[in-house]
């Protein structure tokens, strides 16, 4: 009875612990403003063991983080995001200390200068999407968070992690970067 006790102490601990960090904190995306703000997910693939989602609560989800967080900035510089979604996992159930399935999202993004009319990379960036770094780490949030917490984690880390890949490159969305700032800008990475 002892051990059960336990548990549900741990349980309930990891779960208080692992609320997602969500802060007001506005970086700096030079003259950034939001346009458009699709998502799809045409091919979508769901993760080996993972619980079921339906397309379209992954792109709700989604989209709305992306309102939610990008849509406070006011820049005079109008820029499309068209994101998609490829693949999820939401973690199951595991087995303590042995195999805690972690939920993932595998994005793409896009991103359009609405002022040039083009895209500002020829190729979209690739982001792999985490929970945060300690929830559920010892026991998985398949036993701390419902499925709709997984997607809504998963959908607010996602526009973080847009955010800041935006921010990386917030030079080249101002108008006076040097042509030697704009070469540095949205370096495709190898490995994404």
């Amino acid at each position: 009875m002892k051990r059960w006790i336990a548990l549900a102490a741990l349980v309930g601990l990891v779960a208080a612990c692992s609320q997602p960090e969500e802060t007001a904190e506005r970086l700096d995306l030079g003259d950034f403003v939001l346009g458009h703000n699709v998502v799809v997910a045409p091919d979508l693939q769901k993760g080996p063991t993972s619980r079921n989602a339906e397309p379209e609560e992954l792109i709700a989800a989604v989209q709305g983080a992306v309102a939610a967080r990008l849509g406070k900035y006011d820049g005079d510089r109008l820029v499309h995001l068209g994101i998609n979604i490829g693949g999820y996992a939401l973690g199951r159930r595991g087995i303590p200390l042995i195999y805690t399935p972690k939920s993932a999202f595998v994005v793409t993004v896009t991103v359009w200068d609405d002022r040039a009319g083009e895209k500002f990379t020829k190729e979209p960036k690739q982001l792999l999407i985490f929970e945060n770094f300690g929830d559920g780490a010892v026991i998985g949030t398949g036993y701390t968070r419902s499925r709709d917490q997984q997607i809504a984690t998963l959908a607010n880390n996602t526009a973080r992690k847009i955010e800041a890949y935006l921010a990386e490159n917030a030079i080249c969305m101002t108008d006076d970067a040097t042509e030697e700032q704009l070469a540095e800008c949205w370096p495709l990475d190898e490995a994404n």
